[in-house]
């Protein structure tokens, strides 16, 4: 009785935050940011798939990945490129010298579409596209690297590493990438405009409803016991070793998890924005990532999402209002962040949650305190007996 009590309030609590995080966003920011402020909302929300991935991947298996722009890229990619074909029927495009293809390719005097653009024709293979190619790519780093025991600073520059060759690829291969500019001019999704106001409102709840439903799982997977031993794993990875597991596995798979939501994001970010390019692959948005993370909390998912989205619009006011400053800033509250909350912003809940308990968290506990007093947990101190 005493392990059902604990596992429910656990998992209240943990229910509860995410419960407040879907009113903050489907509810509070809809209606206090205008349509400029509420679409800048929605990119940041993609950004915080990502930070998600870090928190189950870094936080909890220990795992830390420099390179996750890497997955949110080839979500965004995938996505692009449907979105790219779709705009260059050939009507729109009657003016090319090879009408029908994307306009970067007649430029570089690509006269049909390439073999792995056709599949891209269709929506469909392009969502399971967004779904699988970043965890098997995922896979295929991970079994390489676990399975060989690489892990640590070591794994952190090989994922670095592995960013910055994917950017010197795509950039290297213009006529079918786009190169340095990307997949841009990106109107419409089976018809239906993007980039309306309208399209805006309903990408930016349907970002938030994939989040949300992208931290049921993240629940999900925590509160089972792959959760407990990814968290022994972080923690004593040998012992979890002597103990029988494969650790590579455990590693592998939440590797790939983290990789699966990242794609989830970059497709988001896609459509958001209306464009994809090799900038938000390389190092310095993988480690803008990590900081998200950072801040948010490494321990915490929601803490992720909150610090994906406090970090963004600091980043973005201290552009508008100190343009020459604003990288300056943003490292100095970073900084502060890791010296002061070294657990990110949600440890502040860790400290002084206590004091902002429900009723009915309170009444748990109370009753989790009277169920372990009366099967022996705790004992009143004897009197003492007087002759």
């Amino acid at each position: 009785m005493n392990r059902l009590f604990s596992f429910f309030q656990d998992r209240h609590a943990g229910l509860g935050s995410i419960l407040l995080l879907a009113i903050v966003l489907m509810v509070v920011m809809p209606l206090v940011f205008d349509i400029y402020r509420l679409n800048l909302a929605g990119r940041y929300l993609t950004y915080a798939f990502v930070a998600l991935g870090l928190v189950l991947c870094w936080g909890y298996g220990g795992i830390l990945s420099l390179g996750q722009g890497i997955f949110f890229g080839i979500g965004g990619y995938a996505m692009a490129m449907f979105l790219k074909i779709e705009a260059s029927d050939p009507e729109s495009t009657s003016i090319q010298t090879t009408p029908g293809i994307p306009d970067f390719m007649d430029w570089n005097r690509i006269t049909e579409l390439p073999w792995f653009w056709v599949p891209f024709n269709s929506l469909t293979f392009t969502i399971i596209a967004v779904l699988v190619l970043p965890a098997a790519f995922a896979f295929l780093i991970g079994f390489a690297m676990f399975k060989r025991r690489v892990s640590g600073v070591y794994f952190a520059i090989i994922t670095q590493a592995l960013a910055v060759v994917l950017t010197i690829l795509i950039i290297g291969q213009q006529g079918y990438t786009g190169g340095i500019n990307g997949i841009t001019d990106l109107r419409t999704l089976m018809g239906w405009d993007i980039r309306d106001d309208s399209a805006r409102y309903l990408l930016y709840y349907l970002n938030a409803v994939l989040l949300i439903g992208c931290l049921l799982i993240g629940r999900w997977v925590l509160n089972c016991k792959y959760g407990r031993i990814l968290t022994a794993l972080r923690d004593k990875e040998e012992r979890v070793r002597f103990s029988g597991y494969d650790v590579a596995n455990f590693k592998v798979f939440i590797f790939c998890l983290a990789a699966f939501i990242s794609g989830i994001g970059g497709a988001m970010f896609t459509l958001q924005v209306g464009f994809m390019s090799p900038s938000f692959i390389g190092i310095v948005p993988s480690i803008e990532f990590v900081i998200f993370a950072a801040v948010g909390g490494r321990l915490s998912l929601v803490g992720g999402v909150y610090g994906a989205l406090l970090v963004s619009f600091a980043k973005t006011m201290f552009a508008e209002a100190y343009p020459q400053l604003w990288q300056f800033l943003i490292g100095a509250v970073f900084i502060l962040v890791v010296l002061v909350l070294p657990y990110g912003l949600a440890s502040i809940y860790g400290r002084f949650g206590h004091r902002m308990r429900t009723p009915f968290e309170r009444w748990l506990g109370d009753r989790k305190a009277r169920s372990s007093a009366s099967s022996g947990g705790f004992q009143e101190p004897l009197q003492e007996k007087r002759p």
